[in-house]
C-alpha cells in the first residue's frame, strides 16, 4: 500500500464522518447558511437595495427577495463585470465562470474566494465517499484523465474568466499533478475534435484508472481509443475501473459504453454548474445524489407544476416530499440571490437528502398541456432501448403541431449505435412507457388529440455534425433532450436528416 492510497483512506474516513454531521442536521445546517449568507452580504448593493439588514427570518427574506433567472439579475451582474466592488458580495469575484447565454449573449456567473472552494471540494469529497464505501483506492497512484474545457483564462476588468472546468483545473492538487493526464499544451486546445485526437495519443500507451467528463464526448474519445488501437477501453486500461461524470444522464450511454470498455465499471455522478456545486453521488447501493447543504448554498424549491404561477409557494429543505417535480432556487457565497438555476429535480430520499435531476424548467414539451420532461423520456427510451436490444447514441424531442396529414405527434431525432429489428413496434413501446409515467400524455393519446409519437433516424455522427455547426461541439456543451419548440428539429431537419 502506498503512502498516498493510505493518506487517501484516513482522508476518506474523516470527510465521511463531516458528511454524516451536517446530513443528519439538514434544516439547522441549511439555517446556519442563510444566516451567514444575510449577515456578510447586508451592506451590499444588493444587500441594501432588498434591506438585508431587517430580514430577521426566511419569511422577511421571501417578501424582500423574488425569484430571479440570470437576465433578471444582470443589472448587477453587469455592475460587477465592469469592476465595481461590493455590488453581490463583498469585494470582487476571484473569477468569471462564462457560460452560453440565451436572450444575453455569453453569461459572467460570479466565483468568490468563498465559494471556489466547494467546487473542488465536492468532487474530491465524492471519491473520498466512494473510496470510504468500497474500499477501492489502488486508482490514486494510476493516472486519470478529465476531459474538460480550456484551462486559459482571459481577463475581463482585473477578474480571471474562462469556463468554470478550465478554472477548476487550476486547482488540481499537487499530489495529483503527476496523475493527472492531458497535458497542459493538449487541454489548451480549443478545437474538440482535435483535442480530442491529442487525448487519444497521449493517453493510449498509459494506465489509465479513472476517466471523467460529459458522457457524450468520453463516448467520442472512446470511439477514438477503439479506431486507433482495436482495443477495448478495458482491454486497453486493464486498471480502469471508475468513470465520474456529471451534466446528463449516464443511463442512455450505459449499454454502449460497456460495449465500448468490454465490462461494467463503477461510476460517480456530480451535480456540477457555473453557479455552484450541488450534489454528487455518495453511495453506490443508494439511488441519486446527496444534496450539499453545508457548502454555501442556501436552497429554495417550487414545484414545477406551479413554477409559472403568480405566487408560487417556495419551500424550505425541511418541506420538500420525495417524487415531485421540483425547480431548484439557489442563494450563494459567490452573490446569487434567489437565483433560477433553470434545473428541476426530484428528491429520492430525504434521510438523507438525496435528489435526481429531472430536466430543465425550460426544456419541456407541454404543446397540448402535456408537461412532458427529461427524465419521463430518458426512461422511457433507455427502458424501450433495452427491451429490444438497441443502443442509442443521442437523442432529441420536439412537438410536431402541424404534420402535412394526421394528428399533431412528439417526433423524436434518434441517433442509434444499433438499430432495433421493428421500429413501428419500438416506436409505440416507447409510447406506451411514456404514458405510464405521465397521465397528461396518456389522456392526449387515448383521447386522439395526439397519435403515438414517431421516429426520425438520425445518421451517424449527425448530432455532433449539428453541435459543431452551433459552435458547441465538446467541453461543456450538452445537447437538450426536448424542447417545447422546434428549433433543434427544424435543424436537424436542414441537415437533411
Amino acid at each position: 500500500m502506498s503512502i498516498k492510497s493510505f493518506g487517501a483512506k484516513l482522508f476518506a474516513k474523516h470527510i465521511v464522518s463531516k458528511t454524516e454531521a451536517w446530513s443528519s442536521t439538514p434544516e439547522a445546517t441549511q439555517l446556519k447558511v442563510f444566516k451567514y449568507l444575510i449577515k456578510n452580504a447586508s451592506q451590499t448593493q444588493f444587500g441594501r437595495d432588498h434591506n438585508f439588514q431587517t430580514i430577521k427570518n426566511y419569511s422577511d427574506y421571501v417578501k424582500q427577495v423574488p425569484v430571479r433567472d440570470y437576465e433578471e439579475l444582470k443589472v448587477y451582474v453587469d455592475k460587477v463585470v465592469a469592476g465595481n466592488p461590493n455590488i453581490l458580495w463583498p469585494g470582487k469575484p476571484q473569477y468569471f465562470a462564462k457560460t452560453s447565454g440565451t436572450t444575453s449573449g455569453a453569461k459572467y456567473i460570479p466565483i468568490t474566494a468563498e465559494s471556489m472552494p466547494m467546487h473542488t471540494n465536492a468532487a474530491r469529497d465524492a471519491i473520498l465517499h466512494y473510496i470510504a464505501e468500497t474500499g477501492n483506492r489502488s486508482f490514486v497512484d494510476k493516472k486519470m484523465i478529465f476531459l474538460q474545457g480550456s484551462p486559459e483564462l482571459q481577463e475581463k476588468n482585473g477578474i480571471q474568466t474562462g469556463r468554470l472546468s478550465g478554472i477548476v483545473a487550476h486547482y488540481v492538487p499537487g499530489y495529483l499533478q503527476k496523475n493527472r493526464m492531458p497535458s497542459w499544451e493538449t487541454n489548451c486546445i480549443e478545437d474538440w475534435e482535435t483535442k480530442v485526437d491529442a487525448i487519444v495519443e497521449e493517453t493510449s500507451k498509459e494506465d489509465m484508472s479513472i476517466i471523467s467528463g460529459i458522457p457524450s464526448w468520453v463516448q467520442m474519445y472512446f470511439e477514438r481509443l477503439n479506431a486507433k488501437t482495436g482495443k477495448k477501453v478495458g482491454e486497453l486500461f486493464p486498471n480502469f475501473n471508475l468513470f465520474i461524470y456529471g451534466g446528463v444522464n449516464y443511463e442512455p450511454y450505459r449499454k454502449k459504453f460497456e460495449n465500448l470498455i468490454g465490462r461494467r465499471v463503477d461510476s460517480i455522478e456530480l451535480y456540477p454548474a457555473s453557479e455552484g456545486f450541488f450534489a454528487f453521488q455518495d453511495s453506490q447501493k443508494e439511488k441519486g445524489m446527496l444534496l450539499l447543504l453545508d457548502s454555501g448554498i442556501f436552497y429554495e424549491f417550487i414545484e414545477a407544476a406551479s413554477f409559472f404561477d403568480e405566487n408560487p409557494d417556495r419551500l424550505t429543505i425541511g418541506q420538500v416530499e420525495t417524487g415531485v417535480n421540483y425547480v431548484m432556487i439557489i442563494s450563494t457565497t459567490a452573490g446569487l440571490w434567489g437565483y433560477n438555476v433553470g434545473d428541476t429535480i426530484m428528491f429520492t430520499s430525504t434521510k438523507p437528502y438525496r435528489i435526481v435531476v429531472s430536466g430543465r424548467i425550460k426544456h419541456f414539451i407541454s404543446a397540448f398541456g402535456e408537461h412532458v420532461i427529461g427524465k419521463e423520456v430518458e426512461e422511457a427510451l433507455a427502458s424501450t432501448a433495452t427491451s429490444f436490444k438497441a443502443q442509442v447514441s443521442e437523442f432529441t424531442v420536439a412537438p410536431q403541431i402541424n404534420p402535412e396529414a394526421g394528428l399533431p405527434f412528439h417526433e423524436w431525432f434518434i441517433e442509434f449505435d444499433k438499430e432495433p429489428e421493428d421500429f413501428e413496434a419500438f416506436a409505440k413501446a416507447i409510447d406506451q412507457a411514456l404514458q405510464e409515467q405521465n397521465s397528461y400524455y396518456k389522456d392526449l393519446i387515448t383521447g386522439k388529440v395526439l397519435e403515438t409519437l414517431k421516429i426520425k433516424v438520425v445518421p451517424k455522427g449527425g448530432f455532433n455534425t449539428y453541435m459543431k455547426s452551433k459552435g458547441k461541439l465538446g467541453g461543456q456543451n450538452k445537447l437538450p433532450r426536448l424542447a417545447n419548440d422546434r428549433k433543434i428539429a427544424d435543424a436537424l431537419n436542414e441537415f437533411g436528416f
